[in-house]
This record gives C-alpha cells, sequence and structure tokens, in this order.
C-alpha cells in the first residue's frame, strides 16, 4: 500500500519552473537600491546597486551626480569600459532635453549600468564600495552581477528607474 501510495504522489511535487534566458523589463528601485530582471512581469533575479553620489531625485543636469529617474531603453554596451562592462541607458529621453532646455541647462547623458572600477585589485578596498554611493550617475553592480545582467538583458530593453 505504501508503495502504491509513493507512486501515486511523488510525481506532485512542483517544481519551480526554470528562469527565462532573457529579461523583457529592468527595474531599478532607487531607495530599495535594487535592480530587478522581469519576464513577463516576474521577477527572476535581484541585485543591490549603488547610484551617483547624490541619490535622491531625478538627474536634471550634467555634473549634478544624481541617477535619473523614469522610462529608457538599454539600448548599446561598451565591453571595454573604464568599468566592468557597461550597458548604456537612453537618458536623457525627449523630456529631459526639453526639461534642461526650458532651464538653461545640459542635462548630461553617458549613464551605465556598469561594475566596478577596471582598476580596483580585490580586497578590502573592493568591499568598500558595496555601502557607498559613488558613481557619477550610473546604476552600478557587483562585477559578477554584471556578467549576469550582460548575458540576460538584450539591446532594447526597456528600463524602468523608480525614486
Amino acid at each position: 500500500m505504501l508503495a502504491i501510495f509513493l507512486l501515486c504522489f511523488a510525481g506532485c511535487a512542483v517544481k519551480r519552473p526554470p528562469d527565462p534566458v532573457f529579461a523583457d523589463q529592468v527595474i531599478v528601485r532607487k531607495g530599495d537600491r535594487t535592480l530587478q530582471l522581469l519576464n513577463n512581469g516576474r521577477v527572476f533575479r535581484e541585485y543591490p546597486i549603488n547610484l551617483g553620489k547624490s541619490p535622491r531625485g531625478h538627474k536634471i543636469q550634467e555634473g549634478d551626480k544624481r541617477t535619473p529617474e523614469g522610462e529608457y531603453l538599454l539600448d548599446w554596451r561598451n565591453p571595454n569600459s573604464r568599468f566592468y562592462k557597461s550597458i548604456h541607458i537612453s537618458y536623457p529621453n525627449a523630456a529631459d532635453r526639453d526639461f534642461a532646455r526650458a532651464i538653461g541647462v545640459k542635462p548630461g547623458g553617458m549613464i551605465m549600468i556598469h561594475g566596478r572600477p577596471n582598476r580596483l585589485q580585490p580586497g578590502f578596498v573592493e568591499k568598500d564600495y558595496d555601502d557607498l554611493d559613488w558613481t557619477d550617475g550610473c546604476i552600478a553592480v557587483k562585477n559578477n552581477a554584471m556578467d549576469e545582467i550582460w548575458y540576460k538583458v538584450r539591446d532594447g530593453t526597456p528600463i524602468t528607474i523608480l525614486p
């Protein structure tokens, strides 16, 4: 009887579906310091992030050290960046350019998702980056996270950056 029970119910365990190969959306939550990869509305990876040195509020102008907020695209990548790989965020969009023009400033640009600076050597100094907002407005992740993001996010993927 036990054998029949085990045969009948052994196949009933529900396996979690495998992670999708690619993300169809990226969500950054600045307040939570997280970057999430989504596929069909389901978060399948989440990474801690570091932001610009002035992380609160939307990027307004070049040099303000803020990370933008809004809807953008991840539109190209640079494997030979000063940082460990980088993926470009399409900031500034039309609204960002219009606002900057209206207040007489340059909106800035070259906002990326990237790893740590290439000049860093492994060790305690590298760990110091984990708890700091140290970029000029980019979104930084650990290098191993950047490897996963590099593989799982294709050019043209939408990114939403939330406060």
